[in-house]
């Protein structure tokens, strides 16, 4: 295993990212994000994905012992964490009967510890080391939003998923860069969790859904070109 993180950490990183969109989508697809098994199955794929961290010794490379560095430049994340409530914007209510509303959220609090450990710590960090910085950034983004084509599986729309494919790539956009210049992986894990839970108790409403989409897009374009100024932490700092 660390041979080929060492040697080959984009392969490592792919591979990372079709076990879990094969094995979560599969089980999302048929259970739910309110069932058992996809706690069970994200509580599995996070403990595994935080024992071979443990196991290669690299959480200070992932970003994973400290909070975040050069906060006052990044404006604390404010942005971020701002839009991480987006999903609460056209109200909020209960969609699942309690003891599965429990199991939402911790799954998807879940799914932002595994999703930011294999595309912002394994795939950009492997990126970034055997490659251009930039290819990088772009394609840890891209990745992250092609990702959520897995929701096909689950009956959810062609157009709603393309969608959900392009918020998702601006997003991308938001945690690759906060990741590159704020020196850790905690914030974007708290932050993507975030998101997740909050549309657990989302309600349905359009013009809210689209206000989210285009502000988040907005948003990922302005605050991205401001980070993009900011100077990038060093692994010693």
């Amino acid at each position: 295993m660390r041979n080929l993180y060492e040697k080959k950490p984009v392969l490592f990183a792919i591979l990372w990212i079709v076990i879990y969109v094969v094995v979560m989508g599969t089980i999302r697809g048929r259970f739910g994000d309110d069932s058992l098994q996809m706690l069970l199955g994200l509580v599995a794929v996070s403990s595994v994905l935080l024992l071979v961290i443990r196991r290669l010794d690299i959480q200070k490379e992932l970003g994973m012992t400290r909070w975040l560095q050069n906060g006052k430049a990044l404006l604390w994340l404010l942005p971020m964490w701002v839009l991480s409530t987006g999903n609460l914007w056209g109200g909020a209510g209960l969609r699942y009967e309690p003891i599965n509303t429990v199991m939402a959220v911790l799954s998807f609090l879940l799914v932002g510890v595994a999703e930011e450990i294999v595309f912002r710590g394994f795939l950009f960090n492997g990126m970034r080391k055997s490659g251009s910085l930039t290819a990088a950034v772009i394609v840890s983004a891209v990745t992250f939003g092609m990702g959520h084509i897995v929701n096909l599986l689950t009956g959810q729309a062609t157009g709603e998923t393309l969608v959900q494919v392009i918020f998702a790539v601006a997003w991308g956009f938001l945690l690759t860069f906060a990741y590159l210049k704020g020196g850790s992986l905690l914030p974007c894990i708290a932050i993507h969790g975030l998101i997740d839970a909050f549309s657990v108790f989302a309600r349905d409403n359009e013009a809210a859904s689209w206000a989210y989409i285009i502000a988040t897009v907005a948003v990922a374009a302005v605050y991205c070109l401001y980070l993009r100024k900011q100077p990038t932490p060093t692994a010693e700092q």
